[in-house]
């Protein structure tokens, strides 16, 4: 078992930890810091009343418990089924309440990966101070998808934002960056719809253009052809369904795959219709696929400004869109950044440093264009 932290040996508690119980317990003291203007210390102990779970709550070589010492600036010591939280009082009832809810997950059988342990992490963090926490102006937890074979949970507040946007309106843009949860999510709402059968069929849709190669001609029919495009929306589908279910659903149509180009004199009724990678589609082409929502369908556009593949001069049809659409009753936009980013945080810190060389960009052309207009 991982320990980290300073040796707490020499340090009194207020009370020992209580004995196994149905859920974790705590005991906690705060001690002034020697400098009056420093925010007080928080010493807290939990103990956790499985074993089993325990051990699984502080991951791999206590690599849970590492992810929440860096994000959360806390000291996270592990001994058996017990963990001593030390650091801002603030920071330790953050923490604390990190490993209360992922613990409850583990209890209720479900696997937590680290990727839950960061969204639990930023669904606290968001939340501000836990000591000054308003029910009546915060929301205490953010909202999920129910399916099936298991909950889609936000770990965002952006994901959270957009997983409301999904429930209210009847056309959503996801509109940020790779990483951020967009697809998944989209999917996940449209396989929640087909299970309660609030719609008859999910229409899958993306622009069959290449990220910068030429992939030549693609030997098969049209499913066949398209495939290598959708393979990111048939990982959702497995991901969230039973692969028996989606072959099946797959041959009898209830999920059908549909190129953006033969989208033309369709009228999509009673269907969960999503597009992805929407950057890719020229503005007639979004024009026409917008145009083409019929009775009880709910429409999901999905795609990233800054990974375009179109030729150059033309204009992204995801980008008008959501310029033209913003405020339109009926329509709901999410913007997503950086910071939203849940594939790793690698892939965070390299969507930042693209995103900065983005705004240098345009800010050196600013420049150029008032030198220009001064001279």
């Amino acid at each position: 078992m991982r320990r980290s932290g300073s040796d707490n040996r020499d340090r009194p508690l207020a009370a020992a930890a209580p004995q196994a119980s149905p859920g974790p317990a705590r005991a906690a003291v705060t001690a002034p810091w020697a400098d009056p203007d420093e925010p007080p210390a928080a010493h807290v102990v939990l103990a956790f009343d499985d074993n089993r779970l325990a051990t699984q709550l502080f991951g791999h070589y206590g690599r849970n418990l590492a992810l929440i010492e860096r994000k959360l600036g806390v000291k996270a010591d592990s001994r058996g089924n017990h963990v001593t939280l030390e650091g801002e009082r603030d920071a330790c009832e953050q923490a604390r309440a990190v490993l209360e809810h992922l613990y409850e997950a583990l209890r209720k059988g479900r696997d937590i990966s680290q990727g839950d342990v960061d969204g639990a992490i930023r669904e606290v963090t968001s939340q501000g101070s836990l000591f000054d926490f308003d029910p009546a102006e915060q929301r205490q937890s953010f909202d999920e998808i129910h399916l099936r074979r298991r909950p889609v949970r936000a770990r965002t507040a952006a994901q959270d934002a957009y997983i409301r946007a999904l429930k209210r309106h009847t056309l959503v843009f996801g509109n940020g960056p790779a990483g951020t949860g967009k697809t998944w999510i989209a999917v996940a709402y449209a396989v929640h719809l087909l299970e309660r059968r609030m719609v008859d069929k999910i229409i899958l849709s993306r622009p069959a253009v290449e990220a910068g190669e030429r992939l030549g001609f693609l030997p098969g029919d049209m499913k066949e052809k398209v495939d290598p495009y959708l393979r990111p929306i048939y990982d959702a589908l497995y991901d969230l369904m039973d692969r028996p279910f989606v072959e099946r659903a797959l041959q009898s149509g209830e999920i059908e795959i549909a190129p953006l180009a033969f989208m033309r004199g369709r009228t999509l009724s009673n269907a969960a219709v999503i597009l992805d990678e929407a950057q890719n589609a020229t503005s007639m082409q979004m024009k026409m696929f917008l145009t083409r929502l019929g009775e009880n369908s709910h429409m999901i556009v999905t795609g990233d400004p800054s990974q375009t593949d179109l030729p150059g001069g033309q204009i992204s049809g995801l980008a008008e869109a959501v310029r033209l659409l913003e405020g339109v009753e009926g329509v709901g936009i999410c913007h997503f950044k950086a910071e939203d980013v849940v594939r790793h945080e690698l892939v965070q810190r390299i969507v930042s440093a693209y995103e900065k060389l983005d705004a240098a960009k345009i800010e050196a052309a600013s420049a150029r264009l008032a030198g220009k207009a001064g001279s």
